[in-house]
C-alpha cells in the first residue's frame, strides 16, 4: 500500500514538473494575455470591471521605460541569473535590524510571480517562485523576460502592461514615452494601486527625479551582452 502511495506521489511530481517546463517553453514564444494576478484582482474588485491590458512586442515599448524599470526595480538585471544575492543579504540585514521591511525580488522573480503564481506571501510560493525564476533564466533570454514583465506587471488599478499604462497615464503609445514619463510609471510600481504616475505627488516626483538620474548614469541598454555571456558559460 505504501509502495503504491509513493508511486502515486512521484507520478504527480513528475507531471507537475513536466507541465511547468512545457508552460515556460510555450511562453518563450507566445504572448501572455492573462495572468493569475489579473484574475485575482478582478475577483477582488466589487464592481467586477474588466482590466485594461494589451500585449505588444518589446520593440513597441520605449527603451526609456525598459531602462526606467531596471533602474528603479533591479539595476543588476542584465548581469544576474535571476537572483541578486547582494540585495538579498542587504534586505536580511536591514530587516534583522528592525528597519522598514525591504524586498530583494529581481525583475525575473517578479515576472515568475506575476505570470505563474499567486501574490500572497508564503514559503511555498517563494519556493515555487525561485523554481520558475530558474526555469525562465535558463529557457528565456533577458529580453524576453523584460518583454513579459512589461506586458504583465500591474501599473495602476486594473491597468496591466506598458501599453495600457501609457494610454491611461499619458494618453500615448508605449513606444512614445519620454524619459520623464517612463520614470513616472516606474516610480509607482511599489504600490501601483495607491500611487499615481500623473499627476505625481511630491513623493512620486522625488522618486521620478531619482530614477531619471539613475537612467542617465546607467549607460547603454544592451540585452545581447548578457545572453552571449550566458551561452558562453
Amino acid at each position: 500500500m505504501i509502495k503504491y502511495f509513493f508511486r502515486f506521489i512521484l507520478k504527480i511530481f513528475f507531471w507537475l514538473f513536466t507541465i511547468s517546463i512545457t508552460i515556460v517553453f510555450v511562453y518563450k514564444w507566445i504572448p501572455v494575455y492573462v495572468t493569475p494576478l489579473m484574475v485575482i484582482r478582478h475577483m477582488e474588485n466589487v464592481d467586477k470591471t474588466i482590466w485594461e491590458h494589451e500585449w505588444i512586442p518589446i520593440e513597441n515599448i520605449s527603451k526609456n521605460l525598459q531602462l526606467a524599470v531596471i533602474c528603479s526595480e533591479d539595476q543588476s538585471f542584465l548581469n544576474h541569473s535571476g537572483f541578486d544575492f547582494k540585495a538579498i543579504k542587504k534586505a536580511i540585514e536591514s530587516n534583522r535590524k528592525g528597519k522598514k521591511l525591504r524586498g530583494a525580488s529581481t525583475i525575473s522573480q517578479q515576472t515568475a510571480k506575476n505570470v505563474f503564481l499567486w501574490q500572497k506571501r508564503s514559503w511555498i510560493r517563494k519556493g515555487l517562485e525561485s523554481y520558475f525564476t530558474f526555469l525562465m533564466e535558463v529557457i528565456w533570454s533577458k529580453k524576453r523576460i523584460m518583454e513579459v514583465y512589461l506586458n504583465s506587471i500591474e501599473m495602476g488599478s486594473g491597468i496591466y502592461g506598458a501599453e495600457a499604462a501609457s494610454q491611461y497615464w499619458f494618453k500615448k503609445q508605449a513606444s512614445q514615452l519620454t524619459p520623464n514619463e517612463a520614470a513616472a510609471i516606474a516610480s509607482i510600481l511599489p504600490n501601483p494601486r495607491v500611487y499615481r504616475a500623473n499627476p505625481a505627488s511630491a513623493y512620486i516626483q522625488k522618486r521620478k527625479n531619482w530614477i531619471v538620474n539613475q537612467m542617465r548614469n546607467f549607460g547603454k541598454l544592451d540585452y545581447k551582452i548578457n545572453d552571449e555571456r550566458k551561452f558562453k558559460d
